[in-house]
């Protein structure tokens, strides 16, 4: 019954499987192997056009290199104030960039707010070079709480950005979880609504370390194979990297599994919603629920064994959470089965 967090959970035994399908032999290094080339062309028939795909070990690294990708001497990043890279990768995008900012945006439910970026972005004028230059926009999907941009919200950021002419790079961490929630194609999701780069994550939905970093317009990463082996990313067997999306792509895996978590997520809502003594913090949308709940009954649940994490508080929900209480956020996995939310519904206060 651990709903700490979907980098907790196991492998998928298909990528398993994979992985060790392709230990035996000899296969070209560095990212130069049939199998890399070939993967690179599944993510070009994914997307629906023609891509360029750089592989790396984790999330952290995939946006770092997004950014240092598109950096402007003195330059600016804007995404929103509880963003994973700005509150969780510990400098990496900075340090990455050789120095570029993170300037945070405000925005309801984990979303940048239009109004906020427009008049950030106005701070920043070409006649005033003390403040930097902006060089991009960075949005979550699925946020850091767990929401879900629509279509027309994406296309929007996009397009306040694009006045300026900065790219629009979408960390795609729990990238499946939102594509099922939303129902549509990684096209119209991305490229379609204005993204220029995405950081595709497989770690969290059964991979064991799978990240790639998508440029919908190649000439925008004609840099990116130098600044991904001076960050010590470009992994000599890239082709395991390959192996592991090569089974998670096959048959569409890798939605079956982002399904099931955003499943097993509603399920644990529906139990939340049926308690008179704990509620939703905001609707679920993909595999995180946060739950509001009196701070002694989230101790009963963790002596009771469920594991989840104690959430920090968004700005936008300050005022509606007593003294008392705490926000508890819950991660369903690929691998979160029904009696494990059955346990969980049963937990006192829920069952």
């Amino acid at each position: 019954m651990n709903f700490t967090s979907d980098n907790w959970a196991g492998v998928h035994p298909a990528i398993t499987e994979n992985l060790a399908r392709h230990a035996p032999g000899l296969a070209a290094a560095y990212g130069t192997s049939e199998l890399d080339r070939r993967i690179e062309r599944r993510f070009c028939e994914i997307f629906e056009r023609e891509v360029a795909v750089y592989f790396v070990g984790t999330g952290t690294a995939a946006n770092s290199l997004a950014l240092a990708a598109v950096n402007r001497p003195g330059g600016v990043s804007f995404c929103h104030r509880e963003a994973h890279m700005v509150k969780d990768e510990c400098g990496a995008p900075e340090y990455f960039t050789g120095g570029a900012r993170l300037q945070t945006v405000e925005g309801a439910a984990g979303k940048i707010n239009l109004s906020e970026l427009t008049r950030e972005l106005k701070g920043f004028r070409p006649d005033f070079i003390h403040a930097g230059q902006p060089m991009a926009v960075s949005i979550t999907q699925a946020t850091e709480v767990g929401t879900i941009y629509q279509l027309d919200e994406i296309a929007a950021v996009g397009a306040v950005g694009r006045e300026r002419n900065l790219p629009l790079h979408m960390d795609g961490a729990r990238f499946a979880n939102a594509l099922v929630s939303l129902g549509v194609t990684p096209a119209e999701m991305t490229w379609k609504q204005g993204v220029d780069i995405v950081s595709f994550g497989g770690t969290k939905n059964g991979c064991w370390c799978a990240e790639a970093l998508v440029f919908f317009n190649p000439d925008d990463a004609k840099d990116l194979p130098y600044i991904r082996k001076r960050a010590a990313q470009l992994f000599s067997k890239t082709r395991f990297i390959a192996a592991q999306f090569e089974a998670y792509l096959q048959n569409d895996l890798w939605l079956k599994l982002a399904s099931h978590a955003n499943a097993m997520a509603a399920s644990l809502a529906g139990a939340v919603k049926r308690s008179s003594q704990c509620r939703l913090a905001w609707d679920t949308h993909a595999n995180e629920v946060f739950v509001i709940v009196p701070a002694t009954l989230a101790a009963e649940w963790k002596h009771q064994g469920a594991g989840f994490h104690e959430w920090p508080v968004p700005v936008d929900l300050l005022g509606k959470i007593s003294g008392d209480e705490v926000l508890a956020r819950l991660v369903a996995n690929f691998a979160t089965t029904e009696e494990e939310v059955a346990a969980f519904a049963s937990l006192p206060g829920l069952g």
